[in-house]
């Protein structure tokens, strides 16, 4: 499903066990939009894990958006004043990254280029990925809902008896989410049954 092209900034934030399955979702959203700029906070950018290498990461979203990453404060902050997003992903939205946009706390790439973004009215969307979504960080979720221009991909309890205070959004539905919002509009459900129902 081809849209009208929009400019789409799509940043990562540092729940590597989701970059896999975030980076699926970065292809959707390029299919479906065609320019795509590709963000991520510094954790992505220097931290090799045991899920991957950063230089790696970093390159492979070079790839899929064919434009070279925003990893540093003074490439981010232009994102308002220039205009330059029709819209914002943050996918994987951290706990941390979360904390800072209830916040006002820009100290970060991606929470100053959603800060950067946000004065220009335009859509920003979550994609939560948090292991204390239903405790520490769920008073910052409900701020987040209460905001204006603030949309969430739709979210489940990824593990309810492993760890139950732990949400991931549902990463399939982030370029339907980016659709809606375009639109002014939350994808509902926003709270998804258990995976497989």
């Amino acid at each position: 499903m081809n849209e009208t092209p929009c400019r789409i900034g799509f940043a990562f934030c540092g729940s590597f066990c989701t970059f896999s399955t975030a980076m699926s979702a970065l292809e959707a959203v390029k299919a479906r939009f065609g320019d795509v700029t590709p963000i991520v906070s510094e954790n992505s950018a220097a931290l090799d894990t045991r899920f991957g290498d950063a230089h790696n990461w970093l390159r492979e979203m070079e790839r899929i958006c064919d434009k070279r990453v925003i990893d540093t404060l003074p490439k981010a902050e232009p994102i308002g004043p220039k205009k330059l997003l029709d819209a914002l992903v943050i996918c994987p939205c951290t706990g941390n990254t979360l904390s800072k946009l209830a916040n006002g706390i820009t100290d970060t790439t991606v929470s100053l280029a959603a800060k950067a973004h946000l004065r220009n009215g335009r859509p920003l969307i979550l994609a939560v990925s948090t292991n204390d979504a239903l405790s520490g960080a769920a008073k910052n979720i409900g701020s987040l809902l209460d905001k204006k221009h603030v949309y969430f991909v739709p979210f489940r309890q990824d593990d309810p008896h492993g760890k139950p205070t732990s949400l991931v959004a549902d990463f399939s539905l982030v370029a339907d989410t980016v659709s809606a919002a375009l639109n002014g509009e939350q994808l509902q459900p926003l709270v998804l049954g258990p995976k497989g129902m």
